[in-house]
């Protein structure tokens, strides 16, 4: 029987999710599906019989949204939540706001997969030139981080995310789950991925197979080392959740008309 119980999740579809862009820090709202998306997991966390005691999110717009609407559909609005740059997505540097199939297209599928999936490849740097430079860092939720501004990363491999992730995991969230609190986990694709690849030891190679649908619960069951009695479960239908997977996998593909 599980000592500890995660329920991590990847927020709800955001605007440039539906438009297939690099997101990254910009920040970003839920779309209307992402809301129907959030609300939907709220709904069935509540059915399974979850019951929260805190919540950990980012600091992006999108993650705190999400966690709020899960947090309402559950009744459980009360629920403390703690927000940090560390669980932020992945920075992608100079390819925030770009289209990824177009970037296929120009660069090649398995290009774009290397930049998106892989482990320890980091894409060229954001610089102060990019259009979305001044809107990232001057951002006012940055200036009270702890970090200074000018240590915060300019573009991030899956690698960088998880080094930076880990003191907030080690430090802040291991104890409160020692404490035998239940915890959820609202967060990003890569901040997710970066999470399991911890906690399940997933090798550098086949992290890159490892794809999270929007809106979708994760559940971890761990022992009292903290490690998994088994693989990370996804909570609800199966069959629309492995059509969602393959949805966020096609993202990096060339669209068939440009072929």
């Amino acid at each position: 029987m599980a000592k500890y119980r995660l329920v991590l999740l990847r927020h709800g579809e955001g605007a440039w999710n539906k438009e297939n862009r690099f997101c990254s820090w910009v920040d970003q709202k839920l779309s209307s599906n992402g809301i129907k998306e959030a609300r939907n997991c709220g709904k069935h966390l509540k059915a399974l019989g979850f019951e929260f005691d805190l919540v950990f999110t980012s600091v992006l717009s999108r993650s705190i949204q999400t966690a709020w609407l899960v947090l309402e559909e559950m009744g459980q609005e009360w629920v403390p939540i703690q927000s940090s740059w560390r669980l932020n997505e992945r920075h992608y540097g100079a390819l925030i706001g770009l289209n990824r199939a177009e970037m296929a297209l120009n660069h090649g599928e398995e290009q774009v997969k290397i930049w998106r999936r892989s482990y320890d490849v980091t894409p060229p740097p954001i610089t102060e030139s990019h259009p979305y430079y001044e809107e990232i860092y001057n951002d006012r939720r940055y200036k009270c981080s702890d970090v200074s501004q000018d240590n915060l990363p300019k573009a991030e491999s899956l690698k960088d995310v998880l080094d930076r992730l880990l003191p907030y995991w080690n430090e802040k969230i291991v104890p409160e789950l020692r404490s035998g609190k239940m915890i959820l986990i609202s967060a990003h694709g890569n901040s997710t991925r970066a999470l399991l690849k911890h906690v399940e030891g997933i090798s550098d190679e086949d992290i890159i197979n490892v794809t999270l649908p929007t809106g979708v619960p994760v559940l971890l069951e761990l022992d009292e080392n903290l490690h998994p009695l088994g693989p990370h479960q996804f909570l609800g239908d199966q069959e629309a959740i492995q059509a969602a997977i393959k949805k966020v996998e096609d993202q990096g593909k060339v669209k068939s008309a440009e072929k």
